[in-house]
């Protein structure tokens, strides 16, 4: 039985839409029946809909990194995500979040389904999505995984494989907790290149967990978005404002405008040896190892692999197939909709 009659089974369509310009919008929606029988959409780390078209009943966002189309979808009050998604998506693009946010480990009702939250540990804030439907699937989205943990048993899976090609020696990988740690000691003035949004917050945590308990320098960006979403980030100030001036955390471009006289690191989850400092691997991805087995944890009947673009989806769908996994990947899904359509 084909994967989409699987799924038609399981009482899902899952489908692509393509915009105006004839061209596939990213990257899914599901539609399912709620326990009532009542017909429901949701679309998943998308664009909006013109409003003069049918609007799903929600849209999904896993977390506000921009190739999951926050930006976007946050105009819609039909918009869903956690609180801190929403506190970085209106700090990150300077727009009001208009639909509804959540606290992750609460529920909140869609119409007559009750969406359950949990936490994927990609970003503060990234969020996995878990409902029913009306004949008992449970169905349940990730978009990108650090620590699958917390996540529930499911039915249906649809889940990132940024890292999701097992044969790709790339994909294979730890963090350098030691490095980092030896870094931090070994240095009496360092510096860390960490994107603004994701890593730099991850890097204070780090920092945190390996004892240190100084004043942290960010970049005004930096600063402003760790201090918004870290509950308990410790003493942190603007570049030069503290006493010490023993520890940085920047975007990797601003390590260039700091004294030469301090260590100066990348914090990157892919190492580069053209990079023009050391690079430490930090990552905010399970790799693929660490997906396999996240799927088996959750063990669902069915698993779509959605984003990113490449080859990456169709490798992850394809070895989760030949280990007895059914899987399917989003350039695999022939149910291509336009907007007139629905």
């Amino acid at each position: 039985m084909k994967i989409s009659e699987q799924l038609i089974g399981l009482g899902i369509f899952a489908y692509r839409q393509k915009n105006a310009r004839g061209t596939f919008k990213p990257h899914l929606s599901i539609s399912f029946r709620s326990k009532k029988g009542r017909l429901h959409t949701f679309s998943i780390d998308t664009t909006r809909i013109p409003e003069k078209y049918t609007q799903p009943d929600a849209y999904l966002i896993t977390h506000a990194h921009g190739d999951h189309h926050g930006k976007s979808a946050m105009l819609s009050n039909r918009s869903l995500c956690s609180d801190k998604t929403a506190l970085a998506l209106e700090s990150r693009y300077g727009k009001k979040f208009n639909g509804k946010s959540v606290e992750i480990g609460e529920t909140i009702d869609v119409g007559d389904v009750s969406i359950y939250t949990y936490p994927t540990e990609h970003t503060v804030g990234s969020t996995a999505f878990y409902w029913e439907n009306d004949v008992g699937t449970r169905i349940l989205v990730t978009g990108d995984v650090k620590d699958a943990s917390c996540l529930p048993d499911c039915d249906v899976l649809i889940t990132e494989a940024n890292y999701g090609d097992p044969a790709d020696l790339k994909c294979h990988f730890n963090d350098d907790l030691d490095g980092f740690k030896d870094i931090f000691e070994s240095c009496n003035r360092v510096a860390f290149g960490a994107y603004a949004f994701g890593k730099a917050q991850r890097t204070v945590e780090i920092l945190r967990k390996v004892g240190y308990n100084g004043a942290i320098e960010m970049e005004d960006n930096t600063l402003n978005l760790t201090q918004l979403l870290l509950d308990n980030p410790g003493e942190l100030s603007g570049i030069g404002e503290s006493d010490n001036n023993e520890v940085c955390v920047v975007p990797p471009h601003y390590l260039d405008d700091l004294p030469e006289d301090i260590s100066k690191y990348n914090v990157t989850g892919r190492i580069n040896k053209n990079q023009v400092y050391p690079s430490i691997q930090i990552s905010d991805h399970l790799d693929a190892f660490g997906l396999v087995d996240m799927v088996k944890s959750i063990n669902p009947e069915i698993t779509i692999v959605y984003h990113p673009k490449g080859h990456r989806p169709s490798k992850f769908a394809d070895y989760l197939n030949s280990i007895g996994i059914d899987s399917i990947s989003i350039d695999n899904i022939n149910n291509v909709l336009s907007n007139e359509f629905i």
